[in-house]
This record gives C-alpha cells, sequence and structure tokens, in this order.
C-alpha cells in the first residue's frame, strides 16, 4: 500500500469536505440545493461544466487510449468537444430561460406535465445510475492500481464522500468541489505536457516521429486504423460522445446555476475553450508516454492504458523510488481521484432531483407537496448513492465499464436528444411524440447493446449487432419515434404553448427572476 498517494487521497478529501460543510451553511431553499441559488457566474459555471466533462474516464481514458492506438484515440475527444457547440447552440440559453431545477421543467412548459415528467426523470435516473456505477467501478479499480487499497474499500469511501457532497451542500459544495478540481486537472495536464516537451526540445514532430517509433506498428500509429475499429464502430462511438454528452442530464442541469442567458451563453463558451485545451494537453500527454516512457513500461500501464498518464508522471518526476516521481505520481492520481468524486456527485445531485422535484413534486403530489423538495431530494440521493454502491460492489472490479459507458450514452443521445431538441424547436412536437420517443429510445439503446459485442458471448464475431455502441440505432430510432408520436396524435393549445416557449427561450421573459446576491 503506497502511504503517499494515499494521503494525498486524504488531503483532498478533507479539503472538498471542508468545502461542503461551508456550502451547507449556505443551503436552504429549494433553488440553493438543485441550483445554487443561480449564483454561478459564467466563467465559475464553466469551469464547473468542464470538471463534469474532464473525468478519469477523459483523463485517463483517452490519454490511455492515444498511448495504445494513436491516431484513433484522438476521436473520442474530438467529437466530445463538438458535444459543447451542440450545447452552446441549441441548449445552454434556451435551458436557462425555460427551466427550473431540471431537463424536466424544459419539456413540460409546453407538453403535458406529469407524464412527460414521469418519462423524463425515468429516463435521468436511469441514466445517472448506469453512469454512476460505471465511475464507482473504475474509482474501485483505479485507487487500488495506484494505492494498493482493496476494490471494496475504495468503492464504499467514494461512495460516502460523493454522499457528503449532495446530501450536505448540495449544488453549490458539488459546483465548487468540480471547480477546484478542474483548476487541479489542469495544472496537471499543463505540468505533464510541459514535461513531456522539455523531453522533445519542444517539438512537436520529435515527439510524434518519436512515439511512433517506440510502437509496434511504426509509423502506421500516425495513421487511422490503430484501434482496429471498423469504420460503424468508429462512426457509432463519434455519436455517442458528441450527441450522448450533450444530453446527458447532470451537464445539462449546470446551466439552471447561473443568473441569467448571458451567463449560460458564457458558461458554454468557457467550458468549450477550457475542455479544447485539456485534449489538446492529452494528446501531448498520450503521446508522450509512449514517446518517453521505456518499452517494459508497457506491461505497466496495461490493456486499457488507464495508467499511462500516472506513470508517466512518475518518469518524469525523477523514475520510481525517488522522491520527485513519487509526489508526482501521487498529486496526479488525487487529482485523478478528484475527478471521480466530482463527477459522480454531479451525477447523484441530477438523479435526486428528479426524483424529488420531478416524480415526487410533480407526479406524485401534483405540484402539492409540501415543503420545498429538499428533504425528499436528500433522502433520494442517499438512497441511489447506496443503491449504485452496492450494485458496484456487487458486481466487482471486473465487470464491463465499457457496457455501461456505452448504454449511458446511448440512451443519453436516442431518448433524451431527440425530446428535448424537438420541444425546444418544432412546433407540431406533442407530449405523445415525447413519450414514445423517450420509450423507443431507451428500450432500442438497452436491446442492441445486449445485441452487441459488450454483452453477447463470444464478441463481435458472434454478436447480432456486431457494433459496440447502439448509437447508429437507437438516435435515428428515437427520432423517428418522436416524429410518429406527434404526427399521428393531437393536442389541444400546441401551437399556443409552442409561441410562448419561443418568446421565453429567446428573451427570458418571465423566467425566474434574478437573485439579489447575483443582480
Amino acid at each position: 500500500m503506497n502511504a503517499t498517494r494515499l494521503i494525498a487521497f486524504a488531503l483532498l478529501v478533507g479539503v472538498t469536505l471542508m468545502i461542503t460543510v461551508w456550502a451547507s451553511r449556505r443551503t436552504r431553499s429549494a433553488t440553493e440545493f438543485f441550483a445554487a441559488g443561480r449564483s454561478i457566474s459564467g466563467p465559475q459555471n464553466g469551469l464547473a461544466i468542464a470538471g463534469d466533462l474532464m473525468s478519469a474516464a477523459t483523463f485517463l481514458g483517452f490519454t490511455g487510449l492515444m498511448y495504445l492506438s494513436g491516431f484513433d484515440g484522438w476521436i473520442m475527444p474530438s467529437v466530445t468537444l463538438v458535444a459543447f457547440v451542440l450545447i452552446l447552440l441549441l441548449f445552454a440559453e434556451r435551458m436557462r430561460n425555460t427551466g427550473r431545477f431540471t431537463v424536466a421543467d424544459v419539456l413540460s412548459f409546453r407538453l403535458r406535465e406529469r407524464p412527460v415528467r414521469a418519462a423524463t426523470a425515468a429516463s435521468t435516473v436511469l441514466v445517472a445510475v448506469i453512469y454512476l456505477v460505471a465511475q464507482l467501478v473504475g474509482a474501485g479499480v483505479l485507487i487500488r492500481a495506484l494505492t494498493g487499497l482493496d476494490f471494496a474499500p475504495a468503492v464504499v469511501v467514494t461512495g460516502l464522500a460523493m454522499l457528503a457532497y449532495v446530501v450536505f451542500g448540495g449544488m453549490l459544495a458539488t459546483t465548487w468541489v468540480q471547480i477546484i478540481k478542474a483548476v487541479l486537472l489542469l495544472v496537471a495536464g499543463v505540468a505533464l505536457s510541459i514535461g513531456v516537451l522539455m523531453r522533445t526540445g519542444f517539438d512537436l514532430g520529435v515527439l510524434f516521429t518519436t512515439a511512433a517509433a517506440n510502437h509496434p506498428a511504426g509509423d502506421a500509429y500516425l495513421a487511422p486504423g490503430g484501434s482496429g475499429r471498423s469504420f460503424l464502430d468508429t462512426v457509432s462511438v463519434a455519436l455517442a460522445f458528441a450527441i450522448g454528452t450533450a444530453a446527458l442530464p447532470h451537464i445539462l442541469i449546470r446551466f439552471f446555476t447561473v443568473p441569467d442567458a448571458k451567463q449560460a451563453r458564457s458558461s458554454a463558451g468557457w467550458a468549450t475553450a477550457l475542455i479544447g485545451a485539456f485534449f489538446v494537453m492529452t494528446a501531448v500527454i498520450g503521446f508522450g508516454a509512449r514517446a518517453v516512457l521505456p518499452p517494459e513500461a508497457a506491461e505497466a500501464v496495461g490493456a486499457s492504458g488507464n495508467l499511462a498518464a500516472p506513470l508517466l508522471a512518475e518518469f518524469l518526476g525523477g523514475g520510481p523510488g525517488t522522491l520527485g516521481g513519487d509526489v508526482f505520481i501521487a498529486f496526479v492520481s488525487a487529482v485523478a481521484f478528484a475527478t471521480i468524486l466530482a463527477v459522480v456527485a454531479g451525477l447523484v445531485l441530477s438523479a435526486s432531483g428528479a426524483v424529488a422535484h420531478d416524480l415526487w413534486a410533480g407526479v406524485i403530489r401534483r405540484g402539492r407537496a409540501a415543503g420545498d423538495g429538499t428533504t425528499v431530494a436528500r433522502i433520494a440521493a442517499a438512497g441511489i448513492g447506496v443503491v449504485a454502491i452496492l450494485i458496484t460492489l456487487g458486481a466487482g472490479p471486473n465487470f464491463n465499464v465499457a457496457f455501461l459507458v456505452g448504454l449511458a450514452l446511448s440512451v443519453a443521445a436516442g431518448a433524451n436528444f431527440p425530446a428535448l431538441l424537438l420541444a425546444l424547436t418544432w412546433r407540431r412536437f406533442t407530449t405523445t411524440g415525447a413519450i414514445v420517443g423517450i420509450g423507443a429510445g431507451l428500450v432500442t439503446s438497452v436491446v442492441f447493446i445486449v445485441l452487441g459485442p459488450s454483452v453477447w458471448p463470444g464478441g463481435a464475431a458472434a454478436a447480432p449487432y456486431p457494433v459496440e455502441y447502439p448509437t447508429l440505432v437507437a438516435l435515428p430510432v428515437g427520432f423517428l419515434a418522436c416524429w410518429l408520436g406527434s404526427v399521428l396524435s393531437r393536442e389541444r393549445g400546441a401551437a399556443r404553448s409552442f409561441d410562448e416557449l419561443q418568446v421565453r427561450s429567446q428573451t427570458g421573459l418571465g423566467s425566474e427572476e434574478t437573485p439579489v446576491a447575483s443582480r
């Protein structure tokens, strides 16, 4: 067990828990719990949104993919950045002007409230829990690999810290944990990038040619095809990360934390710029790990490539057994752990909001729930967190995380994205179309990922659907079902409600008054 890394992890958890204590004293109303009192500025929210995306999967996973497969590893970061361009153009301002706390608020503005809230909340909870289990499995495996701590206590510690952020601090604590984590991750990325460039004379040409020379594929490492994916697989993955990321509930609800639409646009712009810069650094780190690390490091990096960045940090700090190497890898490992803590907190918050605000207050109590919903949200957060921890412990460290991530992104792309986009842009869209579209996208995602190589026995050779992510099918099915459900149904006042939505989404007239603290 590595004491230096455990101490770094403990210090980080201690700092974030202090933030939670501070936030809990400022979290009393529903707006403060679900939306941080609308007090987060555009640059702050941009950092928090970037922090939501810059998870352990992106930092460790994307650098590992570039270490393993070269050019093909850059595809996922590139298309993920496209998601934030979509958010900026399609959702950021409109979400802030038309909703209050959840994605269902936007849909229910112009559609029948109870059925739409029920369907959207179910989709939100499903995506959040699936993604949450994937993150917790990744946390357990990562912490075990980096510190020697067993999988079960690593998952429990991560889960308990996550619950503390949400239950006590709400969105304010979660946002500031994300901001601090994003800053630390950017610092780690800059430090690793500079370390790599110093080794290659700040010459990118030398970096790439050295990386190719050290890879078994040689020059093919710098060309498409290194990952072994088929064309359909590549397109499916690209759609999942671009469209699915743009419709993830825990990212979309961040636009409710800013005081007005201008700050919503600003936050999307800041997030896009920060994530773009970060992904440039992941390329330098991923290719740099291949160029700088000795050939024998390939076994330690592992088949997933997830340990490429930490091992690079150790090497740049002076190597195994040196003070500099141990401190640098401890810092990078602690930052990677922080990414998991912050992301899982955001996931739990989005799911608890769907349960408390949409299902309990909107569907079960028909808008007549006593209190402001924060008590129910805290109970829901605790329940969802405990269930996710138990599922993760039952699944174990060898569970197929790729299956979970693929399912979560596919449900978001097939079920959430079509309904949300059409509700904001199509006059003819109806409640029936929304419910049918969400249901069809959800069912299609589940069925086709079960039929795919991630789950089906025998892999791609035996799978009825030989593509890893079902987005190629789920996304068009979601749009088609939304269209069919709408054209085959009629809804009184649909045109008038659409006009009201357009006025409010474009101007902000009628949206919540700006909090006094942020005026």
